[in-house]
């Protein structure tokens, strides 16, 4: 059987139309932008709130990362679930690290999220923003950024000092703060902070599960 040229060409021409509009869809646009932002800022937001009353006392400042971890996990996998393509958690996560910065926090932090938050992306994107198990994990990473800080404080103690002597805590502060450490507060303070964001993904799960059904997220 011979097939018209014709009609072969325009079947080339619609799939190629096709295959454009669908990657089209999986652009970020403006409108996508303006929902990262949002959310972002909410996030912010969020592990302030958590972590402030520990950050500003010397001995409990070792469960901020933890503390940081327990609110935001609902409005993270929500935007995940609202937007669903490459790079939206990667952007969270470069904002969330710029706001970081410009507020004085030590610099490791901001790298933090700027890098976990695009490992998490490439995880969670790999299951197409739609597995809860993925983003999970994405989250998780994303609240260990905080962990950045004190892991340095752990193992170059002398550097996190002078890296922070421009911060607005006093002497006292320090010196308190080196009285409290010990050496077992590290991998129990990064445990926490996995249990935390864990955690937190779950509650988010409970609480927000109308709208991952209606978003097609699974276990």
């Amino acid at each position: 059987m011979c097939i018209d040229p014709s009609v072969a060409r325009v079947g080339y021409v619609n799939n190629q139309r096709k295959l454009f509009m669908a990657e089209e869809n999986r652009r970020l646009d403006a409108r996508d932008l303006i929902t990262i932002g949002v959310f972002s800022a909410v996030i912010v937001v969020l592990i302030f709130v958590g972590g402030v009353f520990f950050a500003i006392n010397p001995v409990l400042t070792f469960w901020t990362p933890a503390a940081c971890a327990l609110l935001p996990g609902p409005a993270f996998l929500l935007l995940a679930a609202k937007v669903r393509k490459r790079g939206v958690i990667a952007i969270c996560g470069l904002v969330v690290g710029l706001v970081v910065f410009v507020t004085g926090m030590f610099w490791g932090i901001a790298v933090g999220y700027v890098v976990l938050g695009a490992l998490g992306d490439a995880i969670a994107s790999s299951g197409g923003y739609g597995s809860f198990a993925r983003n999970a994990v994405a989250y998780i990473l994303f609240s260990l950024s905080f962990c950045i800080s004190f892991i340095v404080f752990f193992t170059n103690r002398s550097y996190w000092l002078s890296s922070m002597a421009s911060s607005s805590a006093d002497e006292a502060y320090f010196e308190t703060m080196i009285a409290a450490a010990r050496e077992w507060i590290l991998p129990v303070m990064i445990a926490g902070t996995v249990l935390s964001a864990l955690l937190s993904a779950l509650v988010g799960r409970r609480l927000l599960k109308r709208q991952f059904e209606k978003a097609g997220i699974v276990s």
